[in-house]
């Protein structure tokens, strides 16, 4: 653990000297106080990370000090020490909220034991709470058995226990996430917490909170202090999905974190240390991202050590009848080996999926839905309306038509005037246009030059 901040809190001077002096060799930096109303305004101007009160003291003693600091909702874990001790004022300090209580004289190794248990109680608190907003999200592992996809797991294998960063590459829906997390599992940190955040999904002016954490009193509405993502994932795996949004000046700051090991809180000037493996990903050609201004090129090398790029789900069609059982056992709670009609997959593997597995798994929870026995049907697929998005059922001839058409010109067909139309409106703004048609632009420009489209648009 990494050095922590805090206030000791005596009106002997001697005392606050001899525990400055060990809990310094600890690595710790210790601030002193003489009376609880010193404290206080200590505590307001520091992040202070733990807090050791003498429990009689002139001005403010520690059980006010004790009652001070919760009334400004803070958790720091605070220390009671006291030659003073009653089993009354035991009770009444722990039920104010007191970590540990500790009687004088005392050994010093029994302090520095309650220290440590304080230090790690507020990690133990955070990863908690972390980990109940994470534990729904239902991430799944990775399926598929297709060459691209042995190749993709035996380079996590070999880049995991590493210590590079790592940037990984894919069009929307491949699992650059799910990727991160198998490199964070293979690691020596997998302990630890790992801590996505997506740089696309905040608001400019808010990611440099989220990442970096704020002081209270450091904008409006900070009213307390808060640990960003890299405090959290410290001694873990930090994951910054769509790197390339990021702004460029916050990347400069990014940089500096990669380089140092440290940050710096927003409206505090201490350095923190820090011990995490950073891995980015984005849906773009990061070297045209850097080309284009839209990403450093000092940090696309810092953060470039190691590359992965996801296969699209058209590059690994044999994949295709093993997601969709897996994705119907999903669904439905029970074995899907049997679940679907030999049809289905036939039609699925014809199909350019745009949105990838993601696209896949979605078509298939809403077949399974839709799907009136144990066994998924090829009328499962259709679409409910005619606003749906192409699938490959829509596109496909019915089986009830007596001469169908060529599939794959059917496709073609319908993904040319799709993409010309979206074209059009957006003026041929290609990442407009990618908007529209809710795929990434590196799978616009792919389809472009396959149908050949362009000529008058």
């Amino acid at each position: 653990m990494t050095g922590k901040q805090i206030l000791v809190v005596d009106d002997e001077e001697k005392m606050r000297r001899v525990l400055e002096i060990a809990l310094s060799r600890q690595g710790h930096r210790v601030f002193g106080a003489g009376d609880g109303r010193e404290a206080l305004a200590i505590f307001r101007s520091s992040g202070i990370d733990l807090v050791i009160a003498d429990l009689r003291m002139p001005e403010m003693g520690g059980l006010d000090l004790l009652i001070a600091l919760r009334e400004l909702q803070s958790d720091v874990p605070v220390i009671v020490v006291t030659a003073h001790g009653t089993i009354e004022t035991a009770v009444a300090a722990m039920k104010h909220g007191a970590f540990d209580y500790v009687l004088r004289p005392f050994d010093m190794d029994v302090l520095l034991l309650a220290v440590d248990r304080a230090l790690n109680s507020v990690v133990i608190a955070r990863q908690n709470a972390y980990l109940r907003q994470e534990m729904n999200r239902g991430w799944d592992a990775f399926v598929g058995t297709s060459k691209p996809m042995q190749a993709l797991y035996q380079l996590i294998q070999r880049a995991g226990p590493s210590k590079a960063s790592v940037l990984i590459s894919g069009e929307t829906g491949t699992g650059k996430e799910l990727a991160a997390r198998a490199l964070h599992n293979a690691s020596p940190r997998r302990e630890q917490l790992f801590v996505p955040i997506n740089c696309a999904a905040i608001p400019a002016d808010l990611l440099e909170g989220e990442l970096f954490g704020h002081e209270k009193g450091a904008f409006t509405g900070a009213q307390k202090d808060r640990v960003g993502k890299f405090e959290l994932a410290d001694g873990g795996t930090l994951f910054l999905d769509e790197i390339t949004e990021m702004p460029i000046a916050l990347q400069a700051k990014l940089l500096r974190v990669l380089q140092e090991n440290v940050i710096e809180r927003l409206g505090s000037n201490r350095a923190i240390p820090l011990d995490l493996r950073v891995i980015a990903a984005t849906n773009r050609d990061a070297a045209e991202a850097v080309r284009s201004g839209k990403l450093r090129e000092d940090l696309y090398y810092r953060i470039n050590v190691i590359t992965l790029h996801l296969p699209p789900l058209r590059e690994r069609l044999d994949d295709i009848p093993v997601l969709v059982r897996h994705f119907i056992e999903k669904f439905r709670g029970r074995s899907g080996a049997d679940g679907i009609a030999p049809a289905v997959i036939e039609r699925l593997q014809a199909y350019a999926w745009p949105g990838n597995v993601r696209e896949l798994e979605n078509l298939v929870e809403r077949a399974t839905i839709l799907s009136g026995s144990d066994r998924v049907e090829l009328d499962a697929f259709l679409p409910a309306s005619p606003g749906v998005r192409a699938t490959p059922a829509r596109i496909a001839a019915s089986d009830d038509d007596a001469h169908p058409a060529s599939l794959d010109a059917e496709v073609a067909k319908l993904e040319t005037d799709l993409i010309t139309a979206a074209l059009r409106r957006s003026d041929g703004n290609k990442a407009k246009a990618a908007a529209q048609l809710d795929i990434s632009e590196r799978t616009l420009w792919y389809k472009i030059k396959k149908l050949k489209i362009g000529q008058g648009v």
